[in-house]
């Protein structure tokens, strides 16, 4: 599959950590040489190291080696490895690592390096680096290394030779960790959510005024991945200028072609009539649209309370999230939510989440008297113990760290299958789910998206600063609950 237009692999540097320095434990404080007088013909160093998928996402980020060998699957399986394979230099940094950190060490200059490749190295081998002292010049203190790295089953990887000049002087320095680094691979992420459309067909999505370049490039790409059928509901002289300013191809697109004042009510229309199955906002007012979605008479209403679910998919969390809500109910009731608890819970299990583990998030890890949401809070989980509210397992009060982070849950003691560990955020108030949806967008790079539950049909919404891949997920989601409503596979 193509990669997905406007999505990158982002390096981002969250903290430190020496979980990849290398080092001898012994030695784990100071990093020291040992200086040219101390080394003899003969002498050896070793290091060990087993290459992740991260290692060669971050080779390539580094040097700009973006060769599909390395990371495109489909086309690797077609090469002659049948397989990713790493950087073949990724193997010569490691013989840098030991020259420079460990043997001479520190104050070691590099003068020359030849090497030959003769395997591939790939996914989950590990490899032994070894150098071993072969000559020395007393004039100038180089030393020439012989340099071999093996696999784990001892064949020979690589082989060459290394010189440098030795440090004449003992160096011994706080050793000084590198960042952790981690990989934001959103383009993975996304294939990855995309898989879980596989053999479903085109879900027929009408567009109410797709008037922006962004919203109507979002539309036509998740059309082009085969993910949806846009029917464009608006002017059709507007929609033609937009896609041709950018050079959008609109050929065999359906266009229906009425002014702004009644794109939203047509668009509906179509959902209420059956031949759209999903609602996107264009580039129309949120307020009017949304009092146009829920209107009793002629909107998309069902018994149950509408609500907001923000989908989230982080490198820094190990699964997706589901967030809620952040547009729709500003300070909901506690029956309004039981509805949005229950919208976000089914939507969590389409997702393939058996039972969903719902964090009631609040200021405090314990009911408090003096905080009513707490109170509240603990009502719920009542609820959900006596069976009002189905398919989740529900615990709150709990931070937000208390949620998500196994550390924090661990060192303040909260023994819960939810703490730590969960799948859904529900927030006190409509305010302070925004504020956590956007510190997800804006901070994590996370890869986002959200529709309107609890209505006829899915419901995209469009905020201005969405991009083309927010709204290219939001179709992915709304896709398999339309998918799985049909299926009738909710309890």
């Amino acid at each position: 599959m193509p990669a997905f237009a406007g999505m990158s692999n982002t390096v981002r540097i969250f903290g430190f950590s020496p979980r990849h320095a290398l080092m001898n434990p012994s030695r784990d404080v100071f990093i020291q040489n040992r200086t040219f007088d101390e080394i003899k013909v003969g002498d050896s160093a070793q290091l060990v190291r087993v290459l992740r998928t991260e290692d060669i996402q971050l080779f390539a980020a580094i040097s700009g080696d973006i060769n599909p060998t390395h990371l495109d699957p489909e086309f690797a399986h077609s090469g002659q490895f049948r397989d990713i394979v790493g950087h073949s230099l990724w193997g010569g940094t490691l013989i840098s690592a030991i020259l420079g950190n460990e043997f001479p060490g520190p104050g070691t200059v590099y003068v020359s390096q030849s090497l030959n490749f003769w395997r591939p190295v790939t996914v989950g081998d590990t490899l032994t680096v070894t150098v071993t002292c072969r000559e020395m010049f007393e004039h100038n203190h180089h030393i020439v290394f012989d340099c071999k790295v093996l696999n784990q089953n001892g064949a020979k990887l690589m082989d060459g030779v290394a010189e440098v000049a030795a440090p004449t002087e003992r160096i011994r320095r706080p050793r000084v960790l590198p960042p952790e680094i981690s990989i934001a691979d959103q383009e993975e992420r996304f294939r990855c959510l995309l898989a879980l459309t596989e053999g479903m067909p085109p879900l027929p999505v009408a567009a109410a005024f797709p008037c922006d370049a962004t919203t109507l490039r979002g539309l036509l790409q998740a059309a082009e991945i085969g993910l949806i059928l846009p029917i464009l509901v608006g002017p059709g002289r507007k929609i033609r200028a937009v896609a041709e300013e950018q050079g959008l191809g609109l050929k065999g697109r359906h266009i229906v072609d009425v002014d702004e004042a009644h794109a939203t009510r047509t668009a509906i229309a179509l959902c209420r009539d059956g031949e759209a199955r999903a609602l996107a906002q264009g580039s129309l007012h949120l307020g009017p649209f949304l009092r146009a979605v829920l209107s009793r008479d002629s909107g998309l209403r069902t018994a149950r309370r509408a609500s907001h679910a923000f989908f989230v998919s982080a490198s820094a969390f190990p699964k997706p999230l589901l967030l809620t809500d952040a547009v729709l109910n500003a300070a909901p009731t506690l029956e309004e939510k039981i509805d949005i608890l229950q919208n976000t819970i089914e939507l969590s299990r389409m997702l393939g989440v058996c039972d969903p583990k719902v964090a009631l998030l609040a200021s405090t890890d314990t009911v408090d008297p003096n905080i009513p949401t707490t109170q509240e809070i603990a009502t719920l989980c009542e609820m959900a113990s006596n069976g009002r509210i189905r398919g989740g397992l529900l615990d709150g009060p709990l931070c937000f760290d208390s949620a998500v982070s196994p550390h924090a849950a661990h060192a303040k003691g909260l023994h819960s299958p939810v703490a730590g560990n969960a799948d859904i955020l529900v927030a006190p108030n409509a305010e302070a789910a925004h504020m956590i949806a956007k510190q997800f967008e804006c901070l994590i790079g996370a890869l986002t998206g959200g529709l309107i539950l609890g209505t006829q049909v899915p419901v995209i919404l469009a905020g201005r600063a969405d991009t083309v891949q927010t709204r290219t997920v939001s179709c992915i989601i709304a896709q398999l609950l339309n998918h799985h409503n049909k299926e009738g596979s909710f309890p």
